[in-house]
């Protein structure tokens, strides 16, 4: 006699909460699930919503960890050099003119250059780009700066340059080191990021405490210098007109990075610091859910607003929102 084999049973893994609301003309036609952590000054969680301890893909919030990995390789980069090395920014024109310059300096080409060809970041500017008659470029590519950067390592160091984007590299193996140290908590796993580079995963809580550890760290540290440069010079972190530049110009001593598949993470100077992801990916869900984030922690003002603004338009114009629901 036969017996069939019995179905195994798993056990659904939670729902995560809602974070952001889609309202289109007074009708909720969408919502946004995710995580969040609030830091406290002392480093304690103070606020939590979903899994914060899983591990995720942080993206380009790993760019501060990577630019203090090249300062530690003995790369010596100072003000917007330092500055967008740690950046996703715009493909401006300051942007690009400013890596080539760079590329130039350490006896390097674009061609050495692994991250993809691409159009501008910015949406406005890739428009006035393509209407010039440009094509993508790797310069253009919004981890430009960091590609440049840890080609210049490698090239100071005599490390292997068609290898650096290899996770046995040491570079990247440095930088594996850096984001453990920073995050504290081992790297859950190790992916390959959308411009090519190594992508650690950490959990939101481990996210926020970086970011909290490179804002409290000791001047001259490279993990301070990398603050400081990314404070001082926020436009080439980002772009004229993106928020991480609005929020370091406004709100004094802030750190605050942006990722794809929408996350976020910014730290404080007296120690607070909040990280957070949109499960779905969906960027749009970022100001209202950071412009929140930012109130909870007490701030208020033209910029808190500013950055939660994300209107929904019809027949071209404004019939609702994406805003917050926590």
């Amino acid at each position: 006699m036969s017996t069939s084999a019995r179905p195994t049973l798993s056990v659904a893994a939670p729902v995560p909460p809602v974070l952001a609301e889609v309202v289109r003309s007074g009708f909720v036609e969408g919502r946004h699930r995710g995580s969040l952590v609030l830091l406290a000054a002392d480093g304690s969680v103070e606020f939590a919503l979903g899994d914060v301890k899983a591990p995720v893909f942080p993206r380009s919030c790993n760019k501060p960890m990577q630019a203090a990995g090249v300062l530690r390789a003995g790369l010596d980069l100072t003000g917007e050099r330092l500055a967008i090395a740690a950046a996703s920014h715009s493909g401006e024109a300051f942007h690009r003119d400013l890596v080539r310059t760079m590329l130039a300096e350490h006896g390097l080409t674009a061609e050495r250059l692994q991250c993809p060809p691409d159009l501008p970041l910015d949406a406005a500017e890739a428009e006035a780009y393509l209407a010039s008659g440009a094509a993508r470029e790797r310069v253009t590519m919004n981890c430009s700066g960091k590609h440049t950067a840890m080609l210049a390592a490698c090239a100071l160091r005599g490390w292997p340059l068609e290898s650096y984007l290899d996770i046995g590299h040491p570079l990247q193996q440095l930088i594996h080191s850096v984001v453990e140290e920073a995050a504290g908590e081992p790297v859950a796993a190790v992916g390959t990021d959308g411009c090519g580079a190594p992508l650690m995963a950490i959990s939101l809580t481990g996210l926020a405490r970086a970011f909290r550890s490179f804002v409290l760290a000791a001047p001259g540290t490279a993990e301070r210098r990398v603050a400081d440069a990314m404070r001082a010079h926020p436009e080439y972190v980002a772009g004229t007109r993106r928020p991480d530049t609005w929020l370091m110009r406004e709100i004094p001593g802030a750190l605050s990075k942006m990722g794809a598949e929408a996350v976020q993470a910014v730290a404080l100077p007296n120690g607070r610091a909040l990280a957070f992801k949109v499960d779905d990916g969906a960027t749009r869900a970022l100001g209202p859910v950071l412009s929140r984030a930012l109130t909870v922690m007490g701030f208020e003002g033209p910029v808190v607003d500013r950055i939660g603004r994300s209107p929904l338009l019809g027949g071209g114009r404004e019939v609702g929102e994406i805003r917050a629901v926590f």
